[in-house]
């Protein structure tokens, strides 16, 4: 049986190869595995398959014991820590490549506090099960639009919801973090840290939950996070959709309402290439088609009638245009969202690209649609805006690093190689909508939408930048997380 450093039985911690002679932990029941070892699979398993990690070592975490556990082998052994839960971001991440690479699944349910109106969310929880915790009690959360996305990552990285524009960032919406910090420490930040190196929250640290909310990463193993919720009776939700050939009038009428739309709703709009396969329906899958999707909120029943009356406002002239091929667009509960943007639900390989825009007019729809409508001839399986404003564009006093966005739309597109294009035609078309786009770039990014590594990314400006850095050296001088900030967001 193998023996820990006193002496004493342990499980055994391999360690990855090159890296000294193996470890053991004291009574734990933490599985660290290198290359080709059990549970190094599981470990690294991700959403997005163009980006497999390939740590040295890799575990998945389950308590806070095995985190400080973790932490504490990558410092005996020198190795740096990356972390991730699903893996769908993990293409605009730094590649894993050496390290040890923590997957947290921690154990335990969402809880729900109605009075307060928070929930208690462990990392590794996707949003489906925060959505349908929340809604047994009339609440929800600014949640992704895919009910298998990650929690934690989607939250401190901004975060866009289909309530966003009534909510503002999902990343405001976080109350506390606790994260288990390079030293092995369990802490928990909160208060508010409005401004640099403030801390008013009793107890808490709210200079670092400033920094987690929107600052890049590299704080340490985050373990659970608190959320405020809201009050939400009915939300009118669901997709339209027409085919592409229509697209010049439908988009031009999206414009148009976006520009004096309510609060309360947030859509987007997407050109669709789907291949023909066995669950794609068949008239979306015989040509390029036009999709509208998003929700409008209705927090009280008083407020149904009006959600439904300004859903009407968008979907009426839309429909009045040309007559949808499909049409699910529904007053339903708040868990009926959760269906609304079709997301994939298997790992896929994407390759995209992403920036945010200022105002377009009809110049920058025609320039739009000149590289993915139809007759472009685009590979992308899906490429489109989604509407900003509202809430978004409002600067948050309570906020974090990352508190609002001031660009109108935020654009998004991909494609899957063998499904939509050849890699090489994906590839091509990328620069082409970019450079079509380029008048209109707002010169920033929304993290949580930033398709690959390598393309232009930023969020931060400089001085903001700094502070968070700061905030790092204070909880990571030696940077064992440093390679887990994400680009721009770091000058270390």
């Amino acid at each position: 049986m193998p023996v820990t450093e006193s002496g004493e039985p342990g499980v055994l911690l391999p360690r990855p190869e090159g890296a000294g002679t193996p470890v053991a932990g004291p009574g734990r029941s933490l599985l660290i595995a290198g290359p080709g070892q059990p549970g190094y699979e599981a470990a690294t398993a991700v959403f997005a398959l163009g980006a497999v990690p390939k740590p040295a070592a890799a575990a998945v975490v389950r308590t806070v014991e095995q985190v400080r556990e973790a932490v504490g082998f990558a410092r005996r052994s020198g190795l740096p820590v990356r972390v991730h839960t699903t893996g769908h971001w993990a293409e605009a991440a730094r590649p894993v490549r050496g390290g040890l690479l923590l997957r947290t699944e921690m154990s335990g349910p969402v809880e729900i506090d109605p009075e307060r109106r928070v929930a208690r969310v462990p990392a590794g929880t996707r949003w489906g099960a925060v959505v349908k915790a929340a809604a047994e009690h009339g609440l929800s959360v600014a949640h992704g639009s895919s009910p298998t996305v990650g929690v934690v990552g989607y939250l401190l990285g901004g975060g866009l919801s289909f309530y966003g524009r009534r909510t503002g960032l999902a990343a405001n919406s976080v109350r506390a973090v606790e994260l288990v910090t390079a030293d092995g420490e369990l802490r928990r930040a909160s208060g508010t840290g409005a401004v640099f190196g403030a801390d008013t929250g009793a107890g808490g640290d709210g200079e670092l939950l400033w920094a987690l909310r929107g600052g890049g990463g590299g704080f340490g193993v985050v373990t659970a996070v608190e959320v405020a919720l809201f009050p939400v009776a009915k939300v009118v939700t669901g997709a339209a959709c027409w085919p592409a050939v229509h697209a010049p009038e439908l988009l031009r009428a999206w414009r148009e309402w976006t520009l004096t739309a309510p609060r309360e709703a947030t859509t987007s709009v997407r050109v669709l290439n789907l291949p023909d396969l066995p669950d794609v329906p068949p008239m979306l899958s015989a040509g390029p088609v036009l999709f509208v999707d998003g929700a409008v909120l209705a927090g009280t029943d008083d407020d149904v009638a009006a959600a439904q009356a300004q859903a009407g406002e968008l979907l009426g002239p839309l429909r009045g245009i040309a007559p949808p091929v499909l049409d699910t667009w529904q007053t339903t509960g708040p868990a009926g969202l959760l269906d609304t943007h079709m997301d994939p639900s298997d790992p896929v390989e994407v390759i995209g690209d992403h920036l945010l825009l200022n105002e377009l007019g009809e110049a920058g729809i025609d320039a739009l649609l000149e590289v993915i409508g139809a007759g472009s001839r685009s590979p992308l399986i899906a490429a489109g805006l989604r509407q900003l404003g509202g809430a978004y564009a409002d600067p948050d006093p309570t906020g974090g690093a990352l508190n609002h966005l001031t660009a109108r739309y935020g654009y998004s597109g991909g494609g899957v190689p063998g499904l939509s294009g050849t890699r090489e035609d994906i590839l091509a078309r990328l620069p082409v909508v970019r450079s079509a786009l380029t008048p209109w770039d707002a010169g920033t990014t929304a993290p949580t939408f930033v398709e690959r590594f390598d393309q232009p990314q930023g969020h931060l400006d400089g001085a903001t930048v700094a502070a968070v850095d700061a905030v790092r050296a204070r909880v990571d001088p030696d940077g064992l997380f440093r390679d887990d900030i994400m680009p721009g967001a770091t000058r270390r």
